[in-house]
């Protein structure tokens, strides 16, 4: 990552027009979520909303990935999760039509009739997650005590779905337009300032709770005492330190890669020598990058949105296996999760094997290797011990497999990293609700996304600068770090 460059291309009027696009799209993806749907008087709609959400574990993850648009229901509430289920869907048809397969391999014009069909199942999906959600608001808000959702009209479904559904849809537009921009993908960006977002509320919370001295102070060797809750300051300690080797260890793992040394035959065409050259292949730890966890978390919100459901329906028949599905498949609360019976174990387990069984799904879609087998074939590149053709296939998948069986249970660990330090804490100190509502789960999207915008805000800040680029001023740069590394070594 260069980053006198990039600073550099900032002086770049085209590149100064994409920023302030990308940034104008979170600016309003943030507006949208502070926009009610029109179902109730937002006021009341608030604080209905606010005591459900504090008496039951209803979304707790959901309104982490949406950026608190449940907390406020707001019209991107349904958001882009069923864009994310569309995709899946699309994905495990890829794999089982060989006409999609076909498109698929077809290049851009293949993959942009395969993501046309991704947004028409999109809308059909929004509109059945908008209808079950506020079907169990309405339910749950009643069986609270409150007339806030009484009786909706018709014309009120309507418009509240209505808008949901294109609250919905806006949110895959405004994604897609940040990915036409060239530095980042657009639906981890939202994703990503939805998680951001969350952020002052947990610091609030943290700080809060820091200088509450109601049970004591800390006292510092005997020399002063200083106006802390002593139990909070070395929680949140504690806390920075593991969250500061978390976040180096996440790094590390994402940019960790296999480089694949690829040889290309000499070829005589004419009077030109072709060929006779080494490049790299590189295959990364994680190829799949943060999608198998997203894909994971909405594959186990299904079952307790089921459940949900059934249990807002009133059919006594249903009521047993709905209390089931939601006891089973409910994410746990931050700062909650305690482990004291064994259901609450359930979706950790489900969460970590679903992280696994994805990772592998996904990498086998974004890196194909009879694909690359073939075209290296073509191009007359060989890796070296390996013949051409089957040979090479066979290598790369051995390579790839023993890379994701490491790449996938280091993500379902990060995963389930939350779990591990609630019930941790609670087992060993006795404390509960530390609210690590930004960790797992929300610490890898973050990083994630942000190396993956970096490097294409790198790449982008490159091709603007082509024509002020100096060689020397790179040289310069890695003679700098050969220097440092000699230094090291020397110490």
């Amino acid at each position: 990552m260069n980053w006198r460059i990039i600073f550099r291309s900032l002086k770049n009027k085209d590149m100064q027009k994409r920023l302030f696009i990308v940034v104008g799209i979170i600016v309003v993806y943030r507006l949208l979520a502070h926009i009610p749907v029109p179902l109730a008087e937002p006021t009341q709609l608030r604080n209905a909303i606010s005591s459900v959400l504090g008496q039951s574990d209803l979304g707790g993850i959901l309104n982490l990935l949406s950026g608190g648009a449940l907390s406020s229901f707001s019209l991107v509430l349904v958001g882009l999760s069923p864009f994310i289920t569309a995709s899946i869907i699309i994905q495990l048809l890829t794999k089982a039509i060989p006409r999609l397969e076909e498109l698929h391999k077809d290049g851009e014009s293949g993959r942009r009739k395969i993501q046309q069909w991704t947004r028409v199942i999109t809308v059909p999906l929004a509109i059945v997650q908008s209808i079950a959600f506020i079907f169990i608001l309405r339910q749950t808000v009643l069986q609270g005590g409150s007339t806030t959702l009484a009786d909706p009209t018709m014309m009120e479904w309507i418009v509240s779905i209505t808008s949901m559904t294109a609250g919905s849809v806006l949110l895959m537009w405004l994604g897609e337009l940040i990915t036409e921009q060239g530095i980042g993908n657009g639906i981890s960006i939202v994703i990503f300032a939805g998680i951001i977002s969350q952020l002052p509320q947990m610091l609030a919370s943290l700080i809060s709770s820091l200088f509450n001295t109601s049970s004591g102070s800390l006292n510092v060797f005997n020399w002063f005492t200083l106006p802390v809750n002593p139990v909070m300051f070395w929680t949140i300690l504690i806390m920075s330190i593991a969250g500061l080797i978390v976040l180096y260890f996440l790094v590390k793992i994402n940019e960790a890669q296999r480089v694949i040394t690829i040889n290309y035959a000499k070829r005589v065409h004419g009077n030109s020598n072709y060929g006779d050259v080494k490049s790299i292949l590189p295959v990364k730890l994680i190829a799949a990058g943060v999608i198998p966890v997203i894909f994971a978390v909405a594959f186990l919100s299904l079952p307790q949105f089921v459940g949900q459901v059934m249990k807002a329906s009133g059919n006594a028949d249903l009521l047993p296996t709905a209390n089931k599905l939601i006891t089973w498949f409910q994410a746990p609360n931050a700062g909650s999760f305690t482990g004291s019976t064994a259901e609450a174990f359930i979706y950790p387990t489900l969460y970590f094997i679903l992280v696994i069984a994805f990772t592998y799904f996904y990498t086998g879609i974004v890196f194909n290797a009879n694909e690359i087998a073939e075209n290296l074939q073509k191009q007359g590149g060989f890796i070296e011990g390996v013949r051409p053709g089957a040979q090479t296939e066979k290598y790369l998948m051995r390579t790839v497999n023993r890379l994701i069986l490491f790449g996938s249970i280091v993500l379902g660990i990060v995963a389930i990293l939350p779990f591990v330090a609630e019930y941790l804490t609670y087992n060993l100190t006795g404390l509960q609700g530390l609210r690590l509502s930004i960790g797992g789960t929300g610490i890898l999207i973050i990083v994630s996304v942000a190396l993956e915008t970096l490097r294409q805000v790198n790449s982008r800040a490159l091709m603007v600068t082509y024509d002020d680029f100096d060689p020397d001023e790179l040289l310069d740069s890695d003679k700098k770090k050969s220097k440092k590394r000699r230094l090291f070594k020397k110490k």
